[in-house]
C-alpha cells in the first residue's frame, strides 16, 4: 500500500512539474519521495534555485514561510496545515518591539525557527549551523537573541567578547531532556559517542561529543568512524542514520525527542496537495515579504 502510494505521488509531481521538500524530521516513507530532504533553510535555497514553480512543504508553517519569503513568485503549499511550531511562535512581534525598547543599542538575532511577522522585526537571521559564525561578524557587542536561549547560551559561551541577551523560549521537545536522560543513555551504551543539537540545555550539551545542527549530526555520524552513537534530537533521526549507515548503531537519547508537529505530516497529507484536495497555501503580502527578507539577506551577507 505505502510503495503504491509512493509511485502514485511520484507520478503525480511528475506530472505537474511540483517540487516536494521534507525536512529531516518528517517520516522516512515521506523523505523517500522527496526531491530534497535537510534543515529548514537548506530546503528553501535549494527550493529557490529550482525550475519548479510550485512547492509542496514536508514540515511545519515557519518553514513554508520562509521558502515563500525567498521564494515569492512561487506556489507554497505546506503539506499539513496543523503543523506549527511551539518556539516560533512563543514570540509575538508586539513582544518583540517592546524588548527592543528595553535594549535599544542592541542588534537583534533571530533564530531562523521564527514567524515571518517576527522577522519583519529583527536584524538577522541564524540557523544552528550558522549562529556562531554569523554572531562572531555582528560588529554590534550588544545582541538580542531571540527566540531560544538554549541556542542563545551556546552562541554566548563560545563568544564571550559579546554581550548576549536572551529571552525564555526555546524548543519545548529539545528542552525537555534533563541531565540524567544522558547520564543513563552513556551508562546503557558506554561506547557510543553522544550527537546533540544546541536546542538542548547546556546540562545536556556539556556531555557531547559533537554539538551541531540536524545536517551535522547526520554528516558527523556518517564520516566518523566510530560505530555506536547517541542521538540527541528528533527520534526521527536516529531512524534515518539506521537507513544510511546500517553497519553502525543509533540510540536515541531519549523516547520522549518527538516533534508532534512534524510528525503529524502523512504520506496522504502529500498525495492530497498534489491532486488539489489538501494542504494549505502559503499567501504573505509583498510588504510583509519585503520587510521579512532583510534579516534573511543580512544572513546570507554575513554567513
Amino acid at each position: 500500500m505505502i510503495k503504491d502510494l509512493q509511485a502514485e505521488i511520484l507520478r503525480l509531481k511528475k506530472e505537474k512539474n511540483i517540487t516536494i521538500l521534507a525536512h529531516s524530521y518528517v517520516a522516512e516513507e515521506i523523505q523517500e519521495i522527496a526531491d530534497y530532504t535537510g534543515d529548514s533553510f537548506k530546503l528553501s535555497q535549494l527550493a529557490q534555485q529550482d525550475k519548479n514553480d510550485t512547492l509542496i512543504m514536508c514540515g511545519v508553517h515557519f518553514m513554508a514561510e520562509t521558502c515563500k519569503i525567498l521564494s515569492p513568485e512561487k506556489k507554497v503549499i505546506l503539506s499539513s496545515p496543523c503543523a506549527g511550531c511551539p518556539m516560533a511562535e512563543q514570540v509575538s512581534a508586539d513582544e518583540l518591539i517592546e524588548l527592543k525598547k528595553q535594549y535599544p543599542d542592541y542588534t537583534v538575532v533571530a533564530y531562523i525557527n521564527t514567524t515571518a511577522a517576527l522577522k519583519e522585526h529583527c536584524d538577522v537571521c541564524v540557523t544552528s549551523s550558522s549562529a556562531l559564525e554569523i554572531c562572531s561578524k555582528i560588529e554590534n557587542k550588544n545582541i538580542l537573541f531571540i527566540p531560544d536561549c538554549n541556542l542563545g547560551a551556546f552562541v554566548k559561551e563560545k563568544l564571550p567578547e559579546k554581550n548576549v541577551q536572551l529571552i525564555n523560549g526555546g524548543c519545548p521537545v529539545h528542552a525537555a531532556v534533563k541531565e540524567q536522560a544522558v547520564l543513563d543513555a552513556k551508562a546503557a551504551h558506554p561506547d557510543a559517542l553522544l550527537l546533540v543539537h544546541p536546542e538542548c540545555k547546556p546540562e545536556v550539551c556539556k556531555h557531547a561529543d559533537y554539538i551541531g545542527s540536524t545536517s551535522g549530526i547526520v554528516d558527523y555520524a556518517v564520516k566518523s568512524d566510530a560505530k555506536e552513537f547517541i542521538i540527541g534530537t528528533e527520534i526521527s533521526i536516529a531512524e534515518h542514520l539506521q537507513y544510511i549507515c546500517p553497519d553502525k548503531k543509533f540510540y536515541p537519547l531519549s523516547k520522549n525527542l518527538i516533534c508532534a508537529d512534524m510528525k503529524s505530516t502523512t504520506l496522504v497529507d502529500v498525495y492530497n496537495c498534489l491532486t488539489g484536495n489538501g494542504g494549505l497555501e502559503i499567501n504573505m503580502p509583498d510588504e510583509q515579504i519585503k520587510r521579512a527578507s532583510v534579516c534573511i539577506d543580512k544572513m546570507l551577507e554575513l554567513g
